[in-house]
């Protein structure tokens, strides 16, 4: 069984000519790029927008990889915070990256 990663990016002020709804596909669409994406979303955490990109990944290296793809794209689009790649096991999420 491949293990499932998510990327999640804080996402601020959207840059000039830049539609909200352009955002969260662009962040699945550079995660496709490098693997097989399950799922993705924002949410709104304390008042700050969070995209949240679930992919598979064979290693946790590869899925920094894939992390850090997501996050320089939502950064063409927009400015970013924090960002940061967890892994699923046994039903729970831990940080890796």
């Amino acid at each position: 069984m491949v293990p499932s990663f998510r990327v999640i990016v804080a996402v601020g002020s959207l840059r000039p000519g830049v539609a909200p709804p352009e955002v969260l596909p662009a962040a699945a669409a550079a995660a496709a790029e490098l693997t097989v994406v399950e799922a993705s979303s924002v949410d709104v955490v304390s008042g700050e927008a969070r995209l949240t990109v679930r992919f598979t990944a064979d290693s946790v290296d590869q899925a920094l990889v894939v992390g850090l793809h997501v996050a320089e794209r939502v950064r063409i689009l927009a400015q970013t915070g924090n960002w940061r790649v967890t892994e699923r096991v046994a039903g729970r999420w831990f940080r890796r990256g």
